[in-house]
């Protein structure tokens, strides 16, 4: 039997980079679509497309079995449009959705509506389909990479905030999976990374990865607010993300097992990611 042909938006991000990757590897035809120039391994099909203009997806979608599909706007605007545009071409999706949806009425509400309405939208579509979702991504933690570069100091809120974050590389084995196999069909696994390390803690083990000192200096949340507006953030993921990880320290998110459970190797440490991304912070 011809092995899937898989389309992969959000190809070159961090997740939907190391699902190229890991498909290509694995010798699974792989499609990513592009909005520019981007240089993928030979053997790796770029196709242009945009995910904010439907029609330019058809060539894309073309001859393709399976979509990885990340929502890269902060509302769901266009998405039926987009999702009517997949369903016309290939049978199954997996969607890279959030932890934080069905949590119900939390802080952070506002960053998880579109990938409720994305999730609606796709179950809704006739479409088989998985949607994953991740607690934090240990990549977020490169937006302190100029600071740690040029003072070798993190100044944030929430020192003490322990999130379980999760390798990249190990949420793209778990896409693989959902895109490959029919193990994950019509479920929406919670996947965790391996433990619970503070935003103190991070730091430090960055800190070791690059072989000097960085040390986290924390500010007031409300500082720390101020600041993102000021470097452009929209207000309403300023004002849904702060309080939705400052919830997180008197409750914080579960870890689990899913890592291992769907690809029979262990979630990668932080640790392990730190040093991976090491040049990313020297």
């Amino acid at each position: 039997m011809t092995r899937p042909r898989i389309l992969v938006t959000g190809a070159t991000g961090r997740v939907g980079g190391a699902v190229v990757a890991q498909l290509h590897a694995a010798g699974v035809p792989v499609r990513a679509l592009v909005r520019g120039e981007a240089d993928f391994p030979e053997g790796v099909q770029a196709v242009r497309g945009d995910l904010g203009d439907p029609a330019s997806l058809d060539t894309a979608l073309e001859g393709v079995d399976s979509v990885f599909l990340v929502w890269p706007f902060l509302g769901a605007e266009g998405a039926p449009d987009v999702i009517d545009a997949i369903g016309r071409h290939v049978r199954r999706v997996v969607y890279l959705s959030s932890a934080g949806v069905g949590s119900g009425e939390k802080p952070g509400e506002a960053i998880t509506m579109f990938h409720t309405e994305l999730e609606r939208l796709i179950e809704a579509s006739g479409l088989e389909w998985t949607a994953l979702r991740p607690t934090g991504f240990a990549s977020n933690t490169l937006g302190w990479a100029e600071e740690i570069r040029t003072t070798g100091v993190v100044r944030a809120p929430l020192a003490r905030l322990a999130r379980p974050l999760i390798h990249e590389a190990d949420l793209a084995a778990v896409a693989v999976q959902a895109l490959t196999t029919d193990v994950l069909l019509g479920v929406r696994p919670l996947i965790t990374g391996r433990e619970l390390i503070t935003q103190e803690r991070q730091v430090a083990l960055i800190g070791e990865a690059v072989g000097r000192p960085v040390r986290f200096e924390e500010i007031a949340l409300e500082e720390a607010v101020e600041q993102m507006k000021a470097a452009g953030y929209p207000a309403e993921l300023v004002e849904a993300v702060l309080p939705a990880q400052a919830e997180l320290l008197d409750n914080p998110e579960p870890v689990n097992d899913a890592v291992e459970r769907i690809t029979g190797t262990p979630a990668r440490s932080f640790r392990e990611w730190a040093v991976d991304h090491a040049a990313d912070f020297r």
